[in-house]
């Protein structure tokens, strides 16, 4: 078993609109915009970050905002639904938040004792604020939520598969441990973790296979501290037989990818170097930040970017 994964990195997301997406997650939600980059595989779009005030791994969501994307549907094989940790309490705050800006789906629910508010993102991503008493994670207080109610970072995230026995033994293998089961829902999670531990499986046996699009998961990112840990990752699953890319240098982490036997691609990504690599912690996410291979097309990259209202 694996002791290196310290829950979640990162999830990473399809979207739409560049400028609905980073409303959404700024202003709505309140969180910072830790860094404006592109896709390192098509620099014509954008990967927008957001998170804590630095981008703490466990804290950041991502997008790739397709102009031209078609709407995905929800299905098996894919992360269903991604969780934000707030404070004990916070939900009514939330839901009159939510409501007054017209945003849709939603609903309070309970799941393994914690109270729950689910809603919908501007491409009917699935979200979901849980209330963690004892979260001690600092949020970003630069937004228009206040600290009492603001985002800590994920809870989790809830995988929707045919069938969980191979994904939980894989998470197993990753350090995590069953703490629940209620109907066709599983809860594991990796023990002494970041904060964003959890990972609950819900299985849905007769469910039709997710089509990616606006609104899906592209991956989901666990952390782990160094390259080093990485790479003792890396070689446990080859050894275990699944087939992981090569280290990725994505300029503020390296990466490493494999597609789970339920069909959700996973990804190991470092704590390390971080979102301030480039940019003072005070300025992330302000200005357009290219890899390196991209700097000589910086002035044609930045004619087909729509540019973002902050």
């Amino acid at each position: 078993m694996l002791t290196q994964i310290r829950g979640l990195h990162h999830v990473t997301s399809m979207a739409a609109n560049a400028n609905d997406n980073n409303a959404f997650f700024t202003k709505t939600l309140g969180l910072r915009r830790v860094k404006k980059t592109v896709n390192f595989d098509e620099p014509s779009v954008y990967h927008l970050y957001y998170g804590d005030e630095v981008g703490t791994p466990g804290t950041v969501m991502t997008y790739f905002p397709f102009p031209l994307i078609g709407q995905g549907r929800p299905g098996v094989g894919e992360v269903g639904e991604t969780e934000f940790a707030v404070p004990a309490g916070s939900l009514g705050y939330w839901q009159e938040r939510l409501a007054g800006e017209g945003v849709a789906g939603l609903e309070r629910d309970e799941a393994f004792g914690a109270a729950r508010l689910r809603f919908l993102g501007p491409d009917q991503d699935a979200f979901a604020l849980v209330e963690a008493a004892d979260d001690a994670r600092a949020p970003w207080t630069g937004g228009a939520v206040p600290a009492d109610a603001a985002i800590r970072g994920f809870h989790g995230a809830r995988l929707r598969l045919h069938d969980a026995d191979a994904t939980e033994e894989l998470l197993r293998f990753m350090g995590y441990e069953r703490v629940d089961m209620r109907k066709n829902l599983i809860r594991l999670a990796v023990p002494g973790g970041n904060g964003a531990g959890t990972i609950d499986l819900e299985e849905l046996p007769s469910a039709g296979g997710a089509r990616l699009g606006a609104g899906s998961v592209h991956h989901i990112a666990f952390a782990v501290k160094d390259r080093a840990a990485q790479l003792e990752v890396r070689r446990a699953l080859l050894d275990t037989g699944y087939q992981v890319t090569p280290v990725i240098d994505r300029d503020y982490f390296w990466a490493i990818y494999f597609r789970t036997p339920g069909g959700v691609l996973f990804e190991v990504a470092t704590n390390e170097p971080g979102f301030d690599r480039d940019e003072d912690t005070a300025h992330l996410g302000e200005a357009l930040k290219l890899p390196a291979r991209y700097e000589g097309m910086r002035g044609k990259i930045e004619t087909h970017l729509d540019p973002i209202a902050d």
